[in-house]
């Protein structure tokens, strides 16, 4: 199989990217170095319309091998992944994560699970009790674990010209997702990830993110920079909205409504939902 190079940053200079990813007022302070890796990850944008292009066999497993090459703690690899290509498994997930159309419409949607049964089994296997599971450093190792493992898929998937976006609204739904997809105890399905090739009919934009005076501290953390870049941020996203003739609040105004806990999510009940699943959260 051949791999292509990703739309998203086919010939884009350096300089364009860093337009796109942090606005015109910021992005030219940025002296970054140039090089084609550099340039993918510039580029990313998260893909949300497919293009019903089926894929080669040899991505999956290719994805699989990117996504094992990622860092993993002491080596215990407390990760798995569950590849949902049926169409009609897809659309019966799709209901679980908000209905979104485009899991339906990727050819390949993957969910991303914290997983310590494996361990487990290792441990029934060998006669040897033990309780390193039941933690919450657990959840967190193994969380990170699956992060580090889905965004090396996700470069891969991009240089070889696929678009992807993570689907975080999974954890609204946990317990009929982990009946669905027969998870042990133990399991935990962390995020999804569809994949595909865009559909190009469709407008997939880098959306800028904050500048990095507010996320990149020198030596000890220091917040005196942080509502200037903020007021700064909301200037560049308001620019991305209006761009797309988008009515959008302002970033400020988002993070405040997007992070007042509703009730009725799931995601606000992860503590109970872990513990039924086998972690005692120690």
């Amino acid at each position: 199989m051949t791999a292509t190079t990703s739309s998203s940053a086919s010939f884009s200079a350096v300089e364009d990217l860093l337009t796109d990813r942090y606005g015109a007022e910021v992005a030219g302070g940025y002296p970054v170095l140039d090089n084609p890796t550099i340039r993918l990850a510039l580029g990313h944008r998260s893909v949300r319309a497919f293009a019903p292009t089926p894929l080669a066999p040899e991505v999956l497993p290719t994805l699989i091998a990117a996504a094992q090459s990622a860092s993993t703690s002491s080596n215990l690899q407390v990760w798995s992944v569950i590849a949902i290509q049926d169409p009609e498994h897809k659309a019966r997930l799709a209901v679980g994560t908000r209905n979104e159309t485009f899991v339906r419409q990727a050819p390949l949607f993957l969910i991303w699970l914290a997983d310590f049964s494996r361990a487990g089994q290792v441990s029934k296997d060998q006669d040897k009790a033990i309780d390193g599971g039941d933690f919450i450093e657990s959840v967190v190792l193994a969380s990170v674990e699956a992060g580090l493992a889905a965004q090396n898929a996700v470069l891969a998937a991009e240089s070889l010209g696929l678009g992807a976006v993570y689907v975080g609204a999974i954890r609204s739904h946990v317990r009929s997702l982990a009946a669905d997809l027969k998870l042990p105890p133990h399991v935990f399905p962390v995020f999804g990830t569809a994949i595909g090739y865009a559909d190009e009919s469709t407008s997939h934009h880098v959306k800028p993110r904050l500048p990095q005076a507010a996320v990149l501290h020198h030596e000890y953390y220091d917040g005196a920079a942080q509502l200037k870049a903020v007021a700064t941020y909301n200037r560049a996203l308001d620019a991305f909205w209006k761009k797309q003739s988008i009515e959008h609040p302002l970033w400020t105004d988002h993070i405040l409504n997007r992070l007042n806990a509703n009730p009725a999510d799931q995601r606000y009940d992860l503590r109970a939902i872990l513990n039924e699943l086998g972690f005692l959260l120690r």
